[in-house]
């Protein structure tokens, strides 16, 4: 009987590890190639992220379920935090009423605090999502703007960045993002944030590992050829006239290889160039053209983000920058459900083997607001061309593979496709959208007849 009980307890207990493991979500590395993200088992992985810089701060725990949970249905993969937030992280304790230092000094982390963030990290692994964990904001070490105060040198940002690595070098879902919008000023800066990444690297050196700098600006930028600088990431800012295309074209070429992120595009309603009076909101039209552009020029991920959403703007606190929407009504802007129609559509096809390929557009294409991107697998089995504005594409079908091919009109508002038809590969038609003009962006996508691909 004893034996008995003893079998039934062993036997639960590895039905527990076993149902643990299986939650367990698999450790993120950098593909062969180099130009995009993979799972341990080689399945690639589709970044799109969202900027909630402040939810370790200011979110409880029944808030910050209720948004996880919605970014996960819509699609999201990684949530980018930070854990000593932007808006005075230091001194304005946590939804607990908890700090994350005592004295404000790196070496002596509140365990009350970061037992929140635990809770957290698993709570976004239960739900299926990666956090982007930023250890500080850059005020915390170069006060160029925000409240600061400034906390780091070398040496307690190497111990901060162990303490991190030991902590959570176990769970899986994590990818480590320093910097916080802030460029490295002086050398000191540098030593900084070298240093925090040493840490890190110290205790934990599965995990990757980039840089988010400020806006107009890339990781490689300032640490070209640092080897713990796994992902490329970039932040546009938030003008809807910047160019997010040319950010992807232009780190792709850069040697070391690494996958490309744009990590911090121009904002769901926020002020369009910080100037709401004179240059409006920027919506859901600017979100997919940022989305668009990043991802077929060649990019490993995208993350959306919405102005409300990363300050966690609720009523009774004051709005940054003009934020008009409060939080949990932010979530449901239109923006963040249409990022999640883009994923779906690429991850219907290989779309790690796809190449920008802007000869496939055989239109005048202009490199403003109305610039058209394209891309093509490597087997030249289907291609994909964005258009912003509605324009018709004049598109080169001989560089399809096959005989025939099949033309699909995707929308990117609501996700669906409509057949177009089938042509001739060696002809080049032009197709034209049923609607033209800012707000009536399409995708054409141009299949060999009998792929197997499934739109959306």
């Amino acid at each position: 009987m004893i034996r008995n009980k003893l079998l039934l307890s062993v036997g639960l207990l590895l039905l527990t590890g076993t149902l643990l493991q299986a939650q367990q979500l698999p450790l993120l590395k950098v593909s062969a190639d180099k130009h995009y993200l993979v799972t341990e088992k080689g399945k690639p992985f589709f970044w799109l992220g969202d900027t909630a810089w402040e939810l370790l701060h200011r979110l409880n725990r029944e808030e910050t379920s209720l948004y996880l949970k919605d970014r996960a249905d819509k699609g999201f993969t990684v949530i980018q935090a930070v854990a000593l937030a932007e808006l005075d992280g230091l001194n304005t304790p946590n939804a607990y009423g908890e700090k994350p230092l005592k004295n404000n000094d790196p070496t002596q982390p509140n365990e009350a605090y970061f037992k929140h963030v635990d809770y957290v990290v698993k709570e976004a692994e239960k739900q299926g999502l990666y956090i982007g964990l930023l250890p500080t904001w850059g005020d915390k070490f170069n006060k160029a703007w925000g409240v600061g105060p400034e906390v780091f040198t070398p040496a307690n940002a190497e111990s901060f960045g162990e303490y991190l690595g030991k902590r959570y070098k176990k769970q899986n879902n994590i990818v480590w993002i320093l910097g916080g919008d802030r460029w490295p000023e002086d050398e000191e800066d540098n030593q900084i944030i070298r240093a925090m990444a040493r840490g890190i690297a110290k205790a934990d050196d599965k995990h990757l590992i980039t840089y988010h700098p400020s806006g107009g600006k890339s990781a490689t930028d300032y640490f070209p050829k640092d080897a713990w600088l796994d992902l490329d990431m970039f932040q546009t800012g938030h003008d809807r006239d910047t160019k997010d295309y040319a950010f992807v074209q232009n780190n792709r070429q850069k040697e070391p290889t690494r996958p490309v992120i744009n990590g911090e595009p121009r904002y769901e309603d926020h002020p369009n160039q910080f100037k709401p009076l004179e240059k409006g909101w920027m919506d859901d039209t600017d979100v997919r053209q940022s989305a668009y552009w990043t991802m077929l020029t060649g990019a490993a991920g995208y993350t959306y983000g919405s102005h409300d959403i990363w300050q966690m703007w609720d009523i009774n606190r004051d709005p940054i920058n003009g934020a008009r929407t409060v939080w949990p009504e932010a979530i449901h802007l239109p923006g963040s459900r249409q990022a999640g129609y883009m994923k779906k559509l690429l991850e219907a096809f290989p779309w790690q083997q796809m190449k920008n390929d802007q000869s496939v557009i055989l239109n005048d294409n202009p490199e403003d607001q109305g610039h058209m991107v394209g891309a093509i697998s490597d087997k030249k089995d289907f291609m994909m061309i964005y258009t912003p504005l509605g324009q018709p594409i004049k598109a080169d079908l001989s560089r399809l593979s096959g005989k025939k091919a099949q033309a699909f009109w995707f929308n990117p508002r609501d996700g669906r496709s409509k057949k177009i038809g089938v042509f001739d590969t060696t002809e080049k038609p032009e197709f034209k959208p049923w609607s033209v003009g800012r707000g009536s962006d399409f995708v054409l996508v141009v299949a060999n007849e009998g792929a197997s691909y499934q739109l959306p």
